[in-house]
């Protein structure tokens, strides 16, 4: 039965292309493809050029900083390498959380909504159950905010109150769904729904291939990896420049910005290969994409890093996976659910710069066996991970939210 979908963010692309908040866009539009009429409430940001509606999704961005050095709330700006608070995000924090509580608010009054949709638990289903305490809740889990409410009491504490609220909580893995019940999610009423993969944009292209070596001066037989996200801890990417150090010719180019980028620049010019790693910023999906196809390899060293903050299943994977090119990667946080070593991807141990290297050596010497694994990776998602599936995952949750609401009273 089509419902009034309030989804409450932080984050979304602010505009077409944009590389924050990527599974975002995919989500919200799948859900509206199967007939719900979606609302979407995010804070607004200087960045953003969204229409007032899109594909059956209609925006509400609301205004909460009093001065434009505010904007620092949500769209991956309030955290300082993914694990403290900017002390800007201090200031911001409450403005937008009371302005985001009222616009979830009107937003419910106005359309009549059935069902309301928080994403991160820590704030987005905090105010999503705040907003509308009459209306079914379905709460979703991304990474970053079970983090937030294992490492900060107050966080816990508003997690915890959200999840005793929620009629259906969704975790991207079952690592993020357990590590949720220990923070009080009901195991009863929490299903693992993962992301999915835009298998149109993510694809083997020879041509794409050919026109991003040239952009990035590497011959078609010279030896390329590529990497992409957020420069920060959990991403593990020191460990793929010391790998680079030890493949002699091999180039690595890096597509994201973050705090660590400094950090990253000189560890390459202290292993003496700044000339062959390349920093190229933020990107959009479709420059990702063309990257990832370039490709002889494609590295997600992804770490659980020293403060415990891990992601829940990094988009790259799977966006690696559709685009065919053999993946060397780690078992951390939901990575492990989805690959498997030697079919799939190639998988090593956590900060293990050599296993990495030994991997992309690996797949440069054999030819064969590179094809057979980028081959199986890009089965792998056309099979399971489109985003009609799990629209559909969501569609049962909003089912079952309706179901626990009417029981509970």
């Amino acid at each position: 039965m089509p419902q009034v979908v309030v989804m409450v963010t932080t984050s979304y692309p602010r505009f077409p292309g944009d590389s924050v908040g990527t599974f975002m866009e995919p989500i919200a539009k799948a859900i509206a493809a199967r007939g719900h009429a979606v609302h979407l409430v995010a804070p607004w940001h200087p960045l953003v050029t969204r229409g007032a509606e899109e594909d059956g999704v209609r925006f509400h961005f609301y205004r909460y900083a009093p001065i434009r050095s505010l904007n620092v709330f949500g769209y991956a700006a309030a955290m300082r390498a993914d694990v403290s608070m900017r002390g800007a995000a201090f200031v911001a924090a409450p403005l937008a959380l009371a302005a985001g509580w009222r616009e979830a608010r009107r937003i419910a009054r106005t359309y009549r909504a059935t069902v309301m949709h928080g994403h991160w638990v820590v704030p987005g289903g905090v105010t999503a159950a705040a907003a509308a305490p009459h209306l079914p809740l379905v709460v979703s889990l991304h990474g970053s905010d079970v983090y937030l409410a294992e490492t900060f009491a107050p966080a816990r504490a508003a997690a915890r109150w959200a999840f005793r609220r929620a009629g259906m909580v969704t975790a991207c893995s079952a690592d993020l769904a357990a590590r949720a019940v220990t923070l009080g999610a009901d195991a009863a009423r929490l299903v693992t729904v993962p992301y999915g993969v835009n298998v149109d944009r993510f694809r083997p292209d020879a041509r794409v291939r050919a026109a991003e070596r040239a952009e990035l001066g590497v011959g078609d037989s010279d030896p390329l990896v590529v990497a992409a996200g957020r420069l920060v801890r959990k991403k593990g990417f020191e460990y793929a420049v010391d790998a680079v150090a030890s493949l002699p010719r091999v180039v690595l180019a890096i597509a994201g910005e973050g705090t660590l980028e400094g950090e990253l620049r000189e560890r390459a010019r202290a292993q003496g290969v700044a000339g062959r790693v390349k920093f190229l910023g933020n990107q959009t999906q479709d420059r990702v994409a063309g990257l990832f196809a370039s490709a002889d390899a494609i590295l997600v060293p992804s770490v659980k890093d020293d403060s415990g903050n891990v992601d829940g299943l990094p988009n790259t994977v799977l966006e690696a996976l559709a685009s065919g090119v053999p993946l060397v990667t780690t078992r951390a946080g939901g990575i492990g659910s989805v690959v498997e070593d030697g079919r799939t991807a190639l998988v090593v141990g956590e900060r293990d710069a050599a296993a990495i290297a030994a991997a992309v050596a690996r797949l440069l010497e054999n030819p064969a066996l590179a094809g057979r694994i980028g081959g199986a990776g890009r089965t792998l998602v056309e099979a399971q991970f489109g985003w009609g599936a799990a629209a559909a995952r969501f569609d049962r949750a909003y089912t079952e939210a309706l179901a626990f609401k009417s029981l509970a009273g």
